[in-house]
Parts: C-alpha cells; structure tokens; sequence
C-alpha cells in the first residue's frame, strides 16, 4: 500500500478562506430599519451617493446585531409606571421605622408630575413651523390631522409655544383662513383678560398673523401639559382586551356634581363680568387633572361672530342650556344624547337621584313656566340667573369645596414630605466636594510643593481623614462575602444623622483594615462645615 497523491487541482491555498459578504444585504438589511447612531459604525462614503456600494456587513461581529435587530431601549421615554409598586404595609413597625417609600412623593403623584413636565419640554425636530410675533418653538397639539370646522366655522389647530419675553409656555390656537373685518372684533377678546377663575382658561392676548401663509387669527392662552377634553374622557373608552368591544363605564353622580360645579363657579366670574361663555362642550372642556375642569377657547366665538352680534342676556341663558346638555350627554355616556332627550332624561332617573334630575331639567328649560320651580330647590318661581343655580346647588358646592381641601392637605403633606429633600442633597454636594481632591491628597504632592502643608490634614493621622472613611461607612459597605450592600435606609439613616449632629458614635474602618476611627456623628458634621469653609 502506498499513499495516494493529492491532486494536482485540490489545493487548499487555491481556495480563499470565508469571509462574509454583502450577497443579499439590500434584501436583508433596511439601512432605515434598526440604525443605531450610538452603537452601528457609520460609513459617510455611502451616503454620497447612490453609485457607491453599501458598507460590508458582518453579521458574526458584535457590532453588527444592532443593524438586524431594533434597540429596544433607543429613542424611547422612561417607563415610569415601571416603578417597583408599595408592597403592603409591615404591621410591625415601630412608631419611629419607616419604610422606603415613605421617603418619597407617592408613585401616581409623581409620574403624573413628571409626564407634565416631560411634555411641557417636547420639541419637534426638524419643524417647520414659523414663529409667531415673540412664540418659538411651536409644538402641534392636535391629534388627529384632520381638518374640523364645526366648532368655530373655521379649520382650528392648536399649538404649544414659547414665549421670549417670559421663557413660559403657552398655547396658541389658531383659526385658518380668518378675515378680520374690523378692529373691534379683535378687541372684543380684551374683557376676557380680566376673568381670572380656577376653571377657566386664562386669556393672554388675541391677534392675526400671516405667519403661517394666510390670514390666521391667534389666541393665546395658559398651557396645561398632559389634559385632555371631557370627549376624550368620556366618549372614547379604552379598549381593555384586544379583539373585544370596548364599552363605557358608569359616571359616578358625584363626578357629575363636581363638574356641575366647577363650570357653575367658572359661569359666576363670566356672567358676573358681563360675558358669556357660549361654547360649554365637552370637546372644549379641559381635563387638567382628577376631576379639574376648565373652560377652554372662550372669547372665540365673540371674534368670530362680531357682526352677528346677540344679546348678553340671551348668550348667558343659552349658557344654562349647554350645561344641561353637558351633564346630560356624560350621565348617558352619549354625545348626542341630547338628540333623544326623553329617553335621556328616564336614564337619568334610573341611574341617577331626583336631584339631579331635577336640576339638569332646569338647566334646560329656556325660561321658567309660572307653575315650575325656577331652582332645583325653590318651589317659588325665580328669575334663571347664575345666583339662582348657586343658591339651588350651594350644599353640592359645599361637598365639593370640601373635596378639595383634603386634596389640599394631601398635596401639601406630600410638599412637606419632600421640603427638606435638599438637606441631603447639599450633604452630598459637600462630601462629593470634598473627598479626592487631588490638590489636597497627600499621596499626589511632593515633599518641595507649596501644597502639602494644606494636605496634611487629610493623612491618616490628619484630623479630616475620617471623612474618607465615613463616605467608605456610608456608600461602600459589603457584607460577609465582601458583595457590596445597596441599603437605600442605612444611606438615609446616615445622612439624616449627620445633618442633625448627633452624639451617636460610629466605628470608621480604614480600607486595609488596620485602623479603626470611633468619632461621632457631631464630630463628622464639625470636619465636614470646617473642610467645606477651608475650599
């Protein structure tokens, strides 16, 4: 047996070895799909043009998974409903333990906090809207693109805006394709300044610009961040399941109260300023917070419908007629229950007490008959004025000023919670301050520099040195394996301890484990405001 010959043309070195090509990368890869600015090279040579070759892609490489795969953690706001949730409460604390979350504002108070703010600071890049007179930065608020004429006659789009002259936000909304055919119709917004009433939109200023390439009327008034209108509340259910009809929930009557009473208090300060407010719908009612109504886009219709002027007395009677409706259209949980009002009404005396009843029957009658009572109260006929309703609903106004005081003192309880936040901030600010800096660390000066007779304090025998170790004893604790401990109650039992100076006495462990320090919280707090003075 002898060995066999290779052949000729079965060489190894005539075969290049694998390397990955670009085969099918224009049917694989989307170069718009997937990109990562912070993790995917980039190669400027392709975007020249599109006679250039696309960038070679190597699919084995770690930096290559971001092209196939979509980061899922890029260009996306924080999760704050993905906080860990309160647990329930341990029953056998003592009088003076606290847990974790006591330390802080509740969970739904803050997230609903910082998704105002976070949408008070949205921008859009790359707009092309135009700033209007002092506004910048305009933000669309609207949702749908969809052009809508029935509320005003005229296609209207809401913005947000900043203002230069105050650095505030405000919102601006705009009626496209507004002629204005006389100086007083735009001065007819003027009065509105001076309503200023919890549930009413404040009113900054009314003008016309050609900003937007046609004549658009403005009106500026306050930014609420994150409110939505009772139609959005209301007729548009969430739907829960996938695949299932979403349906409409029940408004409790007390709900229904609290709106009958924020709009009647909103109606007092425009009635009693001789105005009317002639556009209460839910679609321009703002829910700016849990049950905060306010009247949006009035003065509007004054603009608007200058030259068609009515009478005051008469918008302010049609004021009542549009509550009613309001109040009648989410007790049905209908927009157009007002259509049906018969069968709307015997809903509401099946779900709902006589009380109610009764009132949104006076809100809708046109004027009272001499045999109807002119207030839900009264048997006597009145005039149908806005001290009538007052007086007829005065014990719902004290039930709901009542609600709002302890909203009040939860809020200002959770304020006072959070007041002296700032006292560990500053004791933080000093540690980070102080500790390892190299101009007074005396391992970094050498024996001839002017600076080592300052940095003589910080030794191992100096008289600050046991600050070093009580930021080891406050942040950099481990545990019998020497795995570090993240106590989030021992950080806060020490900080607290060291702003009110006690005399407790804490031992201090050197890193090597050769020096122990026994000093007291007084004697730390001392070295620490002794060393922030010295900076």
């Amino acid at each position: 047996m002898h060995a066999k010959e290779p052949a000729i043309d079965w060489h190894t070195q005539d075969f290049q070895e694998f390397v990955p090509q670009n085969f099918e990368s224009q049917q694989m890869v989307d170069p718009n799909v997937g990109y990562d600015p912070f993790s995917t090279p980039t190669n400027i040579s392709s975007m020249a043009g599109p006679s250039h070759q696309p960038p070679t892609i190597n699919p084995y490489a770690q930096d290559a998974s971001a092209t196939y795969f979509q980061n899922a953690n890029a260009f996306q706001n924080p999760a704050y409903h993905l906080y860990w949730p309160v647990g329930p409460q341990p029953s056998g604390l003592l009088a003076y333990q606290r847990t974790a979350h006591d330390f802080f504002i509740p969970d739904a108070l803050r997230e609903e906090l910082q998704k105002k703010a976070e949408i008070a600071r949205q921008v859009a890049p790359n707009s092309t809207l135009p700033a209007i007179e002092q506004f910048h930065s305009l933000f669309c608020l609207d949702i749908s693109p969809q052009k809508n004429t029935a509320p005003f006659g005229y296609a209207s789009w809401i913005y947000k805006a900043v203002s230069s002259k105050d650095g505030k936000t405000y919102a601006l909304r705009r009626l496209e394709n507004f002629r204005l055919t006389s100086e007083t119709a735009i001065r007819s917004a003027q009065p509105w300044k001076r309503v200023l009433n919890g549930n009413v939109v404040t009113i900054h200023e009314a003008f016309t610009t050609r900003a937007f390439g046609d004549s658009s009327l403005i009106l500026v008034t306050d930014y609420h961040p994150n409110s939505k209108s009772l139609a959005d509340e209301h007729f548009k259910p969430a739907q829960r399941f996938h695949g299932r009809q979403p349906t409409s929930s029940h408004v409790p009557e007390q709900v229904l109260w609290g709106y009958t009473v924020q709009i009647a208090s909103a109606l007092k300060a425009i009635h009693g300023s001789g105005l009317a407010a002639r556009l209460i719908t839910p679609s321009k009612i703002l829910l700016t917070s849990k049950n905060r109504i306010r009247l949006n886009a009035c003065s509007i219709m004054d603009i608007v419908q200058f030259d068609n002027a009515r009478p005051v007395s008469e918008l302010q009677a049609d004021d009542f007629i549009q509550l009613g409706r309001l109040i009648l259209c989410i007790a049905n949980n209908n927009p157009t229950a007002h259509l049906q009002m018969q069968k709307s009404i015997d809903y509401i005396t099946r779900s709902y007490t006589a009380r109610l009843k009764e009132c949104v029957q006076w809100l809708l009658n046109p004027q009272p008959s001499s045999g109807s009572p002119s207030s839900p109260t009264s048997p006597v006929p009145m005039q149908k004025d806005i001290d009538t309703f007052l007086a007829g609903i005065a014990d719902q106004f004290a039930s709901v000023f009542d609600s709002e005081l302890h909203a009040q003192d939860t809020l200002i309880v959770n304020l006072g919670r959070e007041l002296e936040s700032s006292r560990l901030v500053r004791l933080l600010i000093k540690l980070s301050m102080i500790n390892e800096r190299p101009e007074l660390d005396a391992s970094q000066n050498m024996p001839g520099n002017a600076g080592a007779s300052s940095s003589t304090v910080w030794a191992e025998t100096g008289e600050r040195y046991y600050l070093k170790l009580f930021r080891d004893y406050v942040f950099h604790q481990v545990d019998q394996n020497g795995h570090p401990v993240t106590d989030l109650a021992h950080v806060l039992d020490c900080l607290n301890k060291l702003d009110a100076g006690t005399d407790e006495k804490i031992p201090l462990i050197s890193r090597d484990e050769q020096n122990v320090l026994i000093v007291s919280y007084r004697e730390v707090k001392r070295a620490l405001e002794s060393a922030f003075q010295d900076l």
